[in-house]
């Protein structure tokens, strides 16, 4: 039966890989292993799931990262980041250098099912107790490229060029005054000595059906920045109103002002773009008018151009609506994470190894998404391939929607497998397609 699978594998991947000269077997061999990889896969994600850690606090999940690392006898730089791992890989035959990239970092949400291996964690979050989830994938994320790790270790004399597994705290969120996250791998030397090339990630999707694989080229991700408005008014007795300048009216007056940049200012045919007050905080007493209104938003944003155009019209928005009510706005403009840009000839060229991974009707060209991903900060530097696995648990009866950062998020461990096998593929066609 082995031999059989073999020859039907050999004889459909020899035409698959034949114009970048990969192995057909060292490419059967590894899906092979990628199938018999898939308990261990699983009890490496649950037990991640288990025990979470916040973002740069994922010092026990490092660790046993970098001792798995080392007992496939990969070279592990740990820590990195805070709490992050490098492993490093060398090929048995010199060619490009690879980096293929994972998030640790789980989010202060308290678990909300019953799944054997459900969060047991819990913690002190802003004065308040709140349980530690993975209610976003890191943990499949992590399972996976360890694995990938361990099957390119045993293949490793049939390598051309070096991987780099880059297992990265802090994708979430950032703790208060503390630098973390892709950035500071970036500025830590991650994608250097050996120089990275190119770099794969991927994220699990719960919406998207079981297995698929989902990718654009350009944007994919939005990029997003933090907006912060003080309105400076003055206060008065609730009762007059008239004796001062009343920020919450004038905060008010700002937030439409703001939708109309992007109804009637921004054309939306070039790219997405969208701009949200999530917070307004002002005064503390029923009958006082407050002398100052704090806003508090986020800007997502797909072109690079029209994102600065978007920074100048929020500052004169604000501005001038204040300033024409006798008030103040004084806006900051705090730099997210960038644009998630998918380099368009890199993602052309993977294209079919992402196809011969799910099938042709099993891989889809997806609309960006306005969420935002750390990964852009790789992406700065090299080009890159960011991509999306389905997990929707189709098997699975549920009320609403497994939706990402919620108590309720379930992913379909019957996934993982397909995401083990398309980052081995990325990196072996990778290798082989490169001129070195």
């Amino acid at each position: 039966m082995l031999t059989k699978f073999f020859f039907v594998a050999f004889s459909i991947l020899m035409a698959a890989a034949a114009s970048a000269q990969v192995s057909p077997l060292l490419q059967a061999k590894m899906d092979i292993e990628a199938k018999d990889i898939e308990p261990t896969l699983i009890e490496w994600r649950r037990h991640f799931h288990q025990y979470p850690e916040l973002s740069n606090r994922e010092t026990k999940t490092g660790a046993f990262i970098a001792a798995q690392l080392k007992s496939f006898g990969v070279e592990v730089q740990y820590s990195v980041a805070h709490t992050g791992v490098v492993g490093i890989l060398k090929g048995g035959r010199p060619g490009p250098v690879i980096a293929l990239r994972a998030d640790m970092d789980a989010l202060p949400v308290t678990e909300r099912n019953s799944l054997a291996f459900a969060s047991i964690e819990k913690i002190t979050f802003k004065s308040a107790e709140t349980g530690v989830m993975h209610a976003c994938g890191h943990d499949a994320h992590m399972a996976i490229l360890l694995s990938v790790a361990e099957i390119l270790a045993k293949n490793k004399r049939e390598l051309k060029g070096t991987v780099k597994f880059l297992f990265q705290p802090a994708e979430e969120t950032l703790p208060e005054g503390e630098e973390g996250g892709a950035s500071l791998m970036v500025k830590e030397g991650v994608l250097e000595n050996p120089k990275v090339e190119v770099i794969f990630g991927l994220h699990i999707q719960s919406l998207l059906p079981s297995g698929l694989l989902a990718y654009r080229a350009e944007g994919i991700m939005a990029a997003v920045d933090v907006l912060k408005i003080k309105v400076i008014g003055q206060g008065t007795h609730g009762a007059t109103p008239w004796d001062g300048i009343d920020p919450i009216m004038i905060g008010a007056q700002i937030m439409v002002g703001l939708q109309t940049i992007i109804s009637r200012q921004t054309d939306l045919t070039k790219a997405q773009a969208v701009i949200t007050i999530g917070s307004i905080h002002a005064g503390n007493s029923y009958n006082i008018i407050s002398e100052t209104a704090d806003m508090l938003g986020t800007i997502r944003s797909f072109d690079f151009a029209m994102q600065k155009t978007l920074h100048e019209k929020i500052k004169l928005t604000a501005e001038k609506i204040a300033e024409s009510a006798g008030a103040n706005a004084e806006v900051t403009i705090i730099d997210g994470s960038p644009l998630t840009y998918n380099d368009p000839r890199l993602t052309a060229m993977m294209t079919p190894s992402l196809q011969r991974t799910a099938g042709i009707n099993n891989t889809r060209v997806i609309a960006p998404t306005t969420m935002a991903e750390d990964f852009s900060f790789y992406q700065e530097k090299v080009p890159g391939l960011f991509f999306f696995l389905g997990a929707y648990p189709a098997d699975i009866k549920l009320d609403k929607p497994p939706t990402h950062h919620t108590a309720d998020f379930i992913i379909d461990e019957k996934s993982f497998v397909v995401g083990v096998r398309a980052m081995l593929n990325l990196t072996v066609d990778y290798m082989f397609a490169a001129k070195k």
